[in-house]
């Protein structure tokens, strides 16, 4: 049975929603995803890193000076992460908590980047008008 946890593209009027489980080839090969992030993936992100590559994997080895990582800030991509925490709902129970970080938080911070084994990545959040924006 194939597994399709956070594999979804979901639209709305302003944003667009990816499941972080895709590979770039995967992307690629879906109508749903917009022709522009297509276009970025495969200018950018497709130099850098084979096709199979997860959006979940690839987003914890970006460096400040590699092209993906401009593209993502460019894009002012967010990413929905669940990350486990010994105190994580309120009472002293362990357990997920669910969080949006921006792509300079995860890189800038120690504690997501020592936890990326423990860490879910559930999807990737990018606003039509940044996504947009960026010029290639």
């Amino acid at each position: 049975m194939k597994n399709n946890d956070f594999k979804y593209v979901m639209q709305d009027m302003m944003n667009v929603y990816i499941g972080a489980n895709y590979t770039y080839d995967e992307l690629m090969d879906t109508n749903e995803v917009p022709f522009k992030l297509k276009t970025i993936i495969s200018h950018y992100m497709l130099k850098e890193v084979s096709g199979d590559t997860t959006i979940e994997n690839h987003i914890f080895y970006l460096k400040p000076d590699c092209l993906s990582y401009l593209a993502y800030k460019q894009m002012k991509a967010s990413f929905k992460l669940s990350i486990f925490e010994e105190n994580g709902h309120g009472k002293n129970k362990p357990g997920y908590t669910s969080r949006e970080y921006q792509i300079d938080d995860i890189l800038n911070n120690p504690d997501i980047y020592s936890k990326r084994d423990q860490i879910v990545v559930e999807e990737m959040h990018l606003t039509k008008l940044s996504l947009f924006s960026v010029s290639i």
